[in-house]
């Protein structure tokens, strides 16, 4: 079979165990899946969706955590290093820790990490810190009341920045990396304050270029903000900045640090610079839909596959072949681009 024959130069030997590689039709090495443990968040972000929310999925379509911990054990079997646990709001869901506890322990798991909007992570920062979560992205995008509640629908600007805070005590998590959508005319007034917190505190900032993900569809590319614009906004107060690089070609942040080595800004581009040919990303939905592109218009399901006790070596193939038919790119900006067939509150950040 071709795609057998493809995956034999991606075959790695761990514990005295050949194991081939997850690998698409165009060469690339997927090592990174974004695990989605529910659609429901405690937030009403006007990029993400309504005002009045969304049908929430309903438990039973929901993987469990033993199915979710499930494909995960079988997914690093086949080459993922790397987990983000994602949401809507992940931290709504019960016993997330336990979860972690039970990913942690998975062998030759690189990394697990956490996407929050920081709204509960004063109450739990320190049981995912024992229970092995290793990295985090904490959403915010301004540090200013009236906005923050503008954008998010929520008055709860405080209890974010004392989720950050109490993160600080638990240096087993590191990075702490904060998250900001970029849009014009809401985003520049606020990029040097952010860049003040990342050079005083254990942050690292990050600003993502807004994308057509919104549940209302009524994104523009004039509301791009691009990432170039940001850096040009600060090097104007700090002068030149210093790349920082790590020589993994599937990183989507553009890094630096400033001339004086304190701080770290980042920016993610995936309008104006796309990274698709070295993407490395999967993404699991909270009902079980595998989705190899962020603006993917087709899904696998693994809640089928895993609900009619399948083996593990029937589900691995199911992840194989679907990979192997990931997207080229998300052609954004193209005459060929389609929206994805969800908005991202129902895809997983």
């Amino acid at each position: 079979m071709v795609i057998s024959l493809r995956f034999v130069s991606y075959a790695l030997e761990i514990r005295g165990h050949k194991m081939e590689l997850l690998v698409d039709s165009y060469g690339r090495r997927i090592k990174s899946m974004r695990i989605s443990i529910t659609d429901k968040c405690n937030f009403r972000c006007t990029y993400c969706m309504p005002a009045e929310g969304l049908p929430w999925l309903k438990k039973a379509e929901i993987l469990s955590y033993e199915e979710i911990v499930r494909v995960a054990q079988v997914a690093v079997g086949i080459g993922i290093e790397q987990i983000r646990l994602t949401g809507g709001e992940p931290l709504v869901r019960r016993d997330v820790p336990e979860l972690v506890r039970q990913l942690h322990a998975i062998p030759n798991l690189r990394s697990l990490s956490l996407t929050t909007n920081g709204i509960l992570l004063k109450q739990q920062a320190r049981v995912l810190a024992e229970a092995g979560l290793t990295r985090i992205n904490v959403s915010l995008d301004s540090l200013l009341r009236e906005k923050f509640m503008q954008l998010t629908r929520r008055d709860q600007l405080d209890r974010v920045l004392e989720g950050l805070a109490e993160l600080e005590h638990y240096p087993s998590i590191h990075p702490i990396k904060i998250n900001a959508v970029a849009i014009r005319g809401f985003t520049e007034a606020e990029v040097l304050d952010f860049v003040h917190l990342a050079r005083n505190k254990a942050y690292i900032m990050r600003w993502i270029e807004f994308m057509p993900l919104d549940a209302d569809q009524l994104w523009r590319k004039e509301d791009i903000l691009t990432g170039g614009e940001i850096r040009q906004i600060i090097e104007a107060s700090y002068g030149p900045l210093t790349p920082i690089t790590t020589g993994d070609p599937a990183e989507t942040a553009r890094r630096y640090t400033f001339s004086d080595g304190i701080g770290e800004v980042g920016f993610i581009n995936p309008v104006s610079e796309p990274f698709c040919a070295q993407c490395d990303r999967i993404r699991l939905t909270a009902d079980g839909q595998l989705r190899t592109c962020l603006f993917a218009t087709e899904e696998t399901d693994l809640r089928a596959v895993i609900r009619a006790n399948a083996s593990d070596e029937e589900l691995a193939e199911v992840i194989r072949q679907a990979v192997w038919h990931k997207e080229l790119k998300h052609y954004i900006g193209d005459k060929r681009f389609r929206r994805a067939s969800r908005s991202m509150s129902r895809i997983g950040g």
